[in-house]
């Protein structure tokens, strides 16, 4: 497995961000969880992100048109700053008010680093890379995930949030630094606008097979906001103790590494059928959440944990090899409309998940019953889009 000097510089990229976004993931969602134990403080905090977060993937992307992938970075960790001076220092009685302005800074984080990392990946990135980038991000997430939250709920119990918010600003610091080293890609030589009439759908998606991504990513936004959302809820409903929490996320880390290594020792297994295992893996997890006893929330994330390895592998790759084949241009268009169509539905899910109270009332059960049925027709529509450069060539 080879993997270009440009792409290892993104994934170094990655390693630097995956340590601060897995801080935020879990301490800050349970620095909001704690204070109240609502889900909907918890909820509202993700909405707010990533209504932001598709925004500012938007302007990204627009941005590239004048500077390069090192201003987004660098955006991203004066992003950073700005959320843990929020969180040591903002206090207001408005708390919801309070959850959206912390919100904020942590969207513009994900959207602007999402578009750096993917209009990177796709301007470099040429078949076999992608399968190899996607393998290695996902080894470093893992050991981001193993070590993070013990560490840092270690750090938490010895100075306290205030402590650790402050502490964050050491990573900050690594990926302001990072973001001089990574490729500086830039949409300004273009010859074209990237917001004009070709921006429209009918233009990007111009070809069958490129249409089935919609429905992929729409059906794929839903579970994965709906796994991603209560996933957490459920880790904090077992123990509200912060190094068990840490350590059920090595946990998690673990079945997912156990799951990258079967996957690399049955590689004659075909990616449709992984696909297929993730899926299962997925809906049954959310099955098991139904028995509401600790044992089983944990038994559940750790399904869907393995499903989202073997869905993250497999649905990304194919995803990005279609995108591979068009012009740099082309493809930034086409991610800017991936994204919303990721985005809108896990935004839609956030907004019916204000309605939750607990886990044993019909709108849990309704939302969960939709996120099986779309996770189930993930690979129906998947199979269809890898096909894309298949049709494309036939076309032509």
């Amino acid at each position: 497995m080879t993997i270009t000097q440009p792409i290892k510089r993104v994934l170094l990229m990655n390693a630097a961000s995956m340590i601060i976004f897995n801080y935020i993931g879990i301490f800050v969602n349970l620095y909001i969880w704690e204070q109240g134990k609502r889900i909907m403080d918890v909820t509202w905090f993700n909405l707010v992100l990533f209504v932001v977060w598709s925004l500012a993937f938007a302007l990204g992307a627009r941005l590239l048109s004048v500077f390069t992938t090192r201003f987004l970075i660098r955006t991203v960790a004066i992003s950073g700053c700005l959320t843990f001076l929020l969180l040591s220092f903002l206090h207001l009685d408005s708390r919801m008010l309070w959850i959206a302005i912390i919100a904020v800074p942590v969207g513009l984080m994900w959207g602007f680093y999402a578009s750096t990392q993917n209009i990177t990946l796709c301007i470099f990135g040429k078949g076999k890379d992608f399968e190899g980038y996607f393998s290695v991000a996902t080894i470093i997430g893992q050991v981001v995930s193993i070590v993070n939250p013990v560490a840092f709920a270690f750090v938490i119990k010895w100075i306290g949030y205030s402590g650790s918010f402050l502490l964050m600003f050491v990573f900050v610091i690594g990926l302001l630094i990072v973001s001089f080293t990574i490729p500086p890609i830039t949409l300004a030589k273009e010859p074209e606008p990237l917001f004009n009439q070709k921006m429209k759908f009918s233009h990007v998606f111009s070809y069958p097979g490129l249409r089935w991504m919609v429905p992929s990513c729409l059906s794929a936004g839903v579970f994965l906001q709906f796994q991603g959302l209560f996933a957490i809820i459920f880790t904090f409903s077992v123990s509200g103790d912060k190094l068990v929490i840490a350590l059920l996320n090595v946990l998690y880390a673990l079945s997912s590494i156990g799951s990258m290594i079967l996957y690399r020792k049955l590689q004659q297994v075909r990616s449709g059928v992984w696909l297929a295992v993730g899926m299962t893996a997925i809906c049954g997890g959310f099955l098991f959440a139904l028995l509401q006893y600790p044992l089983f929330l944990v038994v559940s994330n750790i399904l869907t944990t393995i499903g989202l390895f073997y869905f993250g592998t497999v649905w990304n790759t194919g995803q990005f090899r279609v995108m591979s084949k068009h012009t740099a241009m082309e493809q930034t268009r086409i991610l800017l409309w991936r994204e919303w169509f990721l985005n809108i539905p896990r935004i839609v899910v956030l907004i019916l998940a204000m309605f939750v109270e607990d886990f044993h009332t019909f709108p849990f059960y309704a939302l969960m019953g939709f996120a099986i049925l779309c996770a189930l027709a993930v690979p129906l529509f998947s199979a269809r889009n890898v096909d894309a450069p298949e049709k494309m060539t036939e076309s032509a």
